[in-house]
C-alpha cells in the first residue's frame, strides 16, 4: 500500500513537471504566443523623421519639406459613413475611397491600412474638425518634399511610395512610405531618409487605443536625417535652363580643380514640384508620354552624340604623345582631303593653306587631322595595333565608360577598338582610310555631354581629371576620396600647344562669338553631322551645335560643354551659350545683353517639327 502511494506521488510529481515545463516552453522560451498576444493588445505606429535638406554650394536651400498626412483605418473599428462627404473633403473620389477600404478589409480587419495618402496641411485642417464622425480612422503625419526653385529636376530626382518589391528587398520600408527616386534623392536615400521611430499603444478588447504601452518604455526614438550640400550653383543652373529654353540639348559645367559639377542642365526640363503630392503619378505619366521632347531623358548624362571637332584636341594630344607630329608639323590643305580613290573630306581652309598644329586647331582644319590620324594608325605594324593604342589613350580621359558620378543614371559612350572593326569588317580588310572619320570626331565615336566637359577639364588641368560629382559636404561622411586625381596617358608638356590653339580659336578662329572682355577663354567649336533612319532610309538632318571651353586660360575655374540638337553649327548656339555661362559664373553678371537676349529668346521648336516624313508634330512646351 505504501509502495503504491509512493508510485502515485512520483507519477503526480513527474506529470506536474512535464506540465510546468510545457508552460515554460510556450510562454517564456517560445515567443510565438507572447507575440500573438501582444499583436492583439498592442498597436504600433511609426514616427517619421523630417527628410534631410538639400543645399547648393552657396547655402541656398533647394529641397525642404512640407507636412502631409496619411489617413489610416482599422477596418473592424469603422462604421458606415458618408463616403461622398469624406471624398469631397479629401479631394479624392468616392469610388477610390470605397476601393481602398475593400483592400484594407482584405489585408487585415485588425491592422491599420492607408486609405488616403499625402493629404495636404490645408485639406487636413478642414477634415480634422470632422474626423470624430468617422470611428476607426486616424491620421499619421509625414513629410513630403518642397522644392524651393523650379530647377535641377534632373539632378534632385523625386520621392514616391515604395512598391511591394522594394519592401521585400529592404524590410526597413512599409506600405505607403516614401523612397527617393532618381537623382540625389535616390543616390543618397540612406542619408536623407534618417531612421523612423516607433510608438506602441495599448488597446482594449474592442481594439480601441486606451494608453501608451508600458509608459513608452519600448518606444523607439527617431534618428534625424542628414542635410547634404551639393556642388551645383543654383543661380548658374537657373541661368543655364533659361538659355536652353525652347531648345533640346545639355549644358555641363565643372570646376576643373575639384571635379565639382557647377551646373548640369538638360532641355527640355520641368519643375520638380509637379512630382510632389497625390498628383505625382498623373504628372509623371504626362512627362513619360511626351516621346518627342523627352523631358525625363537627361541629355547631359544619357544622350550619346558624335563629339565632332572638339575631339580634334584629343587626337592632337595623342599624336604629340606618340611622336607622330610636333607642334611645328605642317600639312597642306586644298579645301579638303582625298583619303581614298574618289573619297573626299571637305574642309573650310583656303586652297593651298599650310597649317601647323596650332593653326590646324583654331581653323579646325579637317585635312590636318585626317593626315595626322592616318599617319598615327599607319605608324604601327598593323592598323589593329594603332587603333588599340589610340583607344588606350582615349580611355584615360574617361571616354568609353561610365564615369561613375553620384547619380544613378548615365551612358558610357563608345570608343571603337580593333576588335570592333574586325567584327564590322572582315579581319585585315580595313585600314586607316576606312576609319578616317575618327580623325574629326565622327564615325563610330559616341560621347555624352558630361564626358565632353570632363575631358575639357582634363585639358585645363594639363593631364588629369577628378571624377565629376555632386556631393560637396555632409557631416557624417568623409569626402576626401572624391577628390582623387585620375591621370591621363599624355605628358603635361604636350598640353600647352593644344591650349594655345583653343585660346586662338576663341580670339581669332571659329569661336570668336565666345570672346569675353577681360577673360581668356579657351574653346573648340563643333558642327556634328546628324543622321537618322526615316522609312529605312539613312537621312541627314540639321547638324548639331557643339562647343567645349574652359576659363580662365591660367588657373581655370570652369570647364563647360554645350550641345544643342539641330543647332546647325558650333558658333550659332553652343559657343555663345557656353560663353554666357562662363561670364555669369566668373563675374556674377552678363554685360553682353544683346547676346543673352538672342539666346534666351531664340527657339528651335520649328526645326524640331521638320524631319519626320514631312508631317509636323505637335511640340509639348
Amino acid at each position: 500500500m505504501i509502495v503504491r502511494k509512493g508510485i502515485l506521488s512520483v507519477l503526480t510529481a513527474l506529470s506536474s513537471l512535464v506540465f510546468v515545463g510545457r508552460l515554460v516552453q510556450l510562454q517564456i522560451i517560445n515567443p510565438t504566443y507572447k507575440t500573438l498576444s501582444e499583436n492583439n493588445a498592442v498597436i504600433k505606429r511609426y514616427v517619421f523623421p523630417e527628410r534631410g535638406f538639400i543645399f547648393d554650394r552657396n547655402g541656398k536651400l533647394l529641397a525642404a519639406n512640407q507636412p502631409a498626412y496619411d489617413l489610416l483605418a482599422v477596418p473592424e473599428n469603422t462604421q458606415p459613413f458618408d463616403t461622398l462627404e469624406m471624398a469631397s473633403m479629401l479631394k479624392t473620389t468616392a469610388d477610390d475611397l470605397r476601393g481602398k477600404i475593400r483592400s484594407a478589409n482584405r489585408f487585415s480587419k485588425k491592422l491599420p491600412s492607408i486609405i488616403v495618402p499625402q493629404i495636404s496641411s490645408e485639406d487636413y485642417a478642414a477634415f480634422q474638425e470632422k474626423i470624430w464622425k468617422y470611428p476607426g480612422f486616424y491620421s499619421q503625419k509625414k513629410f513630403i518634399r518642397d522644392y524651393r526653385y523650379p530647377i535641377a529636376a534632373n539632378i534632385l530626382g523625386y520621392i514616391s511610395e515604395v512598391n511591394p518589391s522594394e519592401i521585400k528587398k529592404d524590410n526597413y520600408y512599409s506600405q505607403g512610405e516614401l523612397i527617393g527616386r532618381q537623382g540625389i534623392e535616390k543616390y543618397y536615400e540612406n542619408l536623407l531618409r534618417g531612421k523612423k521611430g516607433m510608438q506602441y499603444f495599448q488597446k482594449d478588447r474592442f481594439n480601441r487605443i486606451i494608453e501608451s504601452y508600458k509608459e513608452g518604455d519600448y518606444d523607439v526614438p527617431v534618428v534625424n536625417a542628414e542635410d547634404i550640400t551639393l556642388t551645383i550653383d543654383a543661380e548658374l543652373q537657373f541661368y543655364g535652363q533659361s538659355l536652353l529654353k525652347n531648345k533640346r540639348g545639355g549644358i555641363v559645367a565643372i570646376e576643373p580643380s575639384t571635379g565639382e559639377i557647377l551646373a548640369l542642365v538638360t532641355a527640355p526640363t520641368y519643375d520638380p514640384n509637379i512630382l510632389v503630392g497625390r498628383n505625382r503619378s498623373e504628372n509623371f505619366k504626362k512627362l513619360a508620354l511626351d516621346t518627342l521632347a523627352k523631358p525625363l531623358f537627361d541629355r547631359a548624362l544619357q544622350a550619346q552624340y558624335a563629339p565632332g571637332s572638339p575631339f580634334k584636341t584629343l587626337n592632337a594630344l595623342i599624336a604629340l604623345q606618340e611622336n607622330i607630329i610636333t607642334p611645328d608639323t605642317k600639312f597642306r590643305c586644298d579645301g579638303g582631303h582625298y583619303y581614298a580613290a574618289g573619297a573626299f573630306m571637305q574642309c573650310h581652309c583656303n586652297f593651298g593653306s599650310r597649317n601647323n598644329l596650332m593653326r590646324g586647331i583654331y581653323q579646325s582644319c579637317n585635312t590636318y587631322f585626317a593626315k595626322t590620324y592616318r599617319k598615327m594608325i599607319e605608324s604601327y605594324s598593323s592598323p589593329e595595333e594603332g587603333v588599340n593604342r589610340w583607344h588606350e589613350h582615349l580611355s584615360s580621359f574617361g571616354l568609353g565608360n561610365y564615369l561613375g558620378y553620384d547619380l544613378p543614371i548615365g551612358k558610357s559612350g563608345f570608343i571603337p577598338d580593333a576588335s570592333y572593326y574586325n567584327r564590322f569588317y572582315k579581319e585585315g580588310q580595313w585600314k586607316a582610310p576606312t576609319i578616317i572619320s575618327n580623325a574629326i570626331g565622327q564615325g563610330e565615336i559616341l560621347t555624352t555631354p558630361i564626358q565632353m566637359a570632363n575631358f575639357t577639364a582634363a585639358i585645363a588641368n594639363r593631364g588629369y581629371y577628378i571624377k565629376p560629382h555632386f556631393l560637396k559636404r555632409v557631416k557624417t561622411e568623409n569626402t576626401d576620396s572624391i577628390y582623387e586625381r585620375n591621370y591621363t596617358t599624355i605628358d603635361e608638356k604636350h598640353f600647352d600647344t593644344v591650349i594655345e590653339g583653343m585660346y586662338r580659336t576663341v580670339e581669332n578662329g571659329t569661336a570668336r562669338i565666345a570672346r569675353i572682355r577681360g577673360i581668356e577663354v579657351c574653346g573648340k567649336t563643333g558642327t556634328v553631322e546628324n543622321f537618322v533612319k526615316i522609312d529605312s532610309i539613312k537621312t541627314q538632318l540639321s547638324d548639331h551645335s557643339m562647343f567645349i571651353a574652359f576659363a580662365p586660360k591660367k588657373n581655370p575655374q570652369i570647364a563647360v560643354s554645350v550641345f544643342v540638337e539641330n543647332g546647325y553649327w558650333g558658333g550659332r548656339w553652343a559657343a555663345p551659350i557656353a560663353s554666357l555661362v562662363i561670364e555669369q559664373y566668373l563675374t556674377g553678371a552678363v554685360k553682353r545683353k544683346w547676346l543673352e537676349k538672342r539666346m534666351v529668346e531664340g527657339s528651335l521648336l520649328e526645326e524640331y517639327k521638320k524631319p519626320y516624313s514631312g508631317k509636323p508634330f505637335k511640340i509639348n512646351e
